[in-house]
């Protein structure tokens, strides 16, 4: 819409009067991340995209031994991180990885809560109550837990961006997986809930919204049946799945000075699968 009279630099429009080109911005200098879920999949890509930035990036994983091979990863391609194993269900534990994360670099900038547990692959009513459990104890409540703590220490600093991983299972039906679906309908809630609360904080909140991404967890659940995979390919008019470091660079877009403008959205990466 245009503003006759009026000019993009205008107080009313930008009352910080900071150049456009600041909105394009993906410059990270000196600043923290922390990746939950980073032994692996979408989470080492996305912790191996910010040290690539130049980012000092903390990895929290429940496996040590994928959780210390991404570290492994960063020091090798020059980048400083550091593993800290976190059961993200655990409140204590959760607080504990936050106050090592301060103790280690003093600060948090940026917070990709990626946790996450993978789908089941049945009906509703033939679900089981540990399913229910599990599935929203990691997936719901370790997003909350993190985001409990975290906000916190982005206030004290006077703000910063966090991204949480949704799906595309969050933002409608999801047959034979409604536990899961559930489950990322809740971050939704959480992640916009929080983007409102502390929009006039500095704080931006936002999430990703993948399809099937080509990650371990897609090759337990297909690996059994190529037919499923073909499938799942198929669901995608661009032809294929996705790749974590797309899904990687989602993130790194939502926490960089390029997406300023923008709290509370649900990115989704999904070649084309929800515009149908």
């Amino acid at each position: 819409m245009m503003l006759p009279g009026r000019v993009v630099a205008d107080y009313a429009l930008n009352p910080t009067k900071q150049p456009l080109e600041h909105a394009m911005s993906m410059t990270f200098s000196g600043q923290v991340a922390l990746v939950t879920g980073g032994a692996a999949g979408i989470g080492r890509a996305t912790a191996l995209a910010f040290a690539r930035e130049g980012l000092k990036v903390v990895v929290a994983d429940l496996d040590l031994a994928g959780g210390e091979a991404t570290v492994a990863l960063i020091h090798a391609a020059g980048g400083e991180a550091l593993f800290i194993a976190c059961d993200v269900t655990r409140d204590a534990e959760v607080r504990q990885l936050h106050e090592r994360l301060i103790a280690a670099y003093g600060r948090l900038d940026y917070a990709y809560n990626n946790a996450g547990i993978e789908i089941e692959q049945g009906r509703l009513a033939e679900g089981s109550e540990a399913e229910f459990d599990a599935i929203m104890g990691v997936n719901v409540k370790g997003v909350w837990l993190c985001m409990k703590y975290q906000l916190p220490l982005l206030l004290a600093q006077g703000g910063g961006a966090i991204v949480n991983t949704a799906s595309v299972a969050g933002l409608g039906a999801a047959p034979k997986m409604s536990i899961y679906s559930a489950s990322k309908h809740a971050v939704i809630g959480l992640t916009k809930s929080a983007a409102i609360e502390y929009a006039k904080k500095g704080i931006r909140v936002n999430a990703v919204c993948p399809a099937v991404i080509d990650t371990d967890m897609f090759r337990r659940a297909y690996e059994a049946d190529p037919r499923k995979a073909e499938f799942a390919a198929a669901m995608h008019p661009v032809g294929r799945i996705g790749t974590v470091e797309e899904i990687a660079s989602a993130v790194l877009y939502l926490c960089s000075d390029g997406a300023a403008f923008t709290t509370g959205h649900c990115l989704t990466v999904d070649g084309g699968a929800t515009a149908i």
